[in-house]
């Protein structure tokens, strides 16, 4: 009984951890993707458009990679029992 409560709390507590990194994985990736962007931007401004569409592709591909690991996150914490 305590083995198993004790394998669904690490279950939790991974799960907890792990999207809070996702989280603030995406964080830092997405704050990175704009800081270059304002430099490129600054370099050539002539390219803005170019620039700032690369960036939201790239914004909403790090995005959608981080709901993933959240989503994992949340059912490990859900379906640790």
């Amino acid at each position: 009984m305590l083995h198993t409560l004790l394998d669904a709390g690490m279950a939790q507590f991974g799960g907890a951890v792990g999207a809070g990194l996702a989280a603030i994985g995406a964080g830092i990736g997405i704050g990175l993707i704009g800081k270059g962007a304002v430099e490129s931007i600054a370099r050539q401004p002539e390219a803005v458009s170019d620039i700032r569409t690369n960036m939201i592709l790239t914004a909403a591909f790090i995005e959608g990679v981080a709901l993933f690991g959240v989503i994992a996150g949340i059912l490990a914490i859900v379906m640790a029992k």
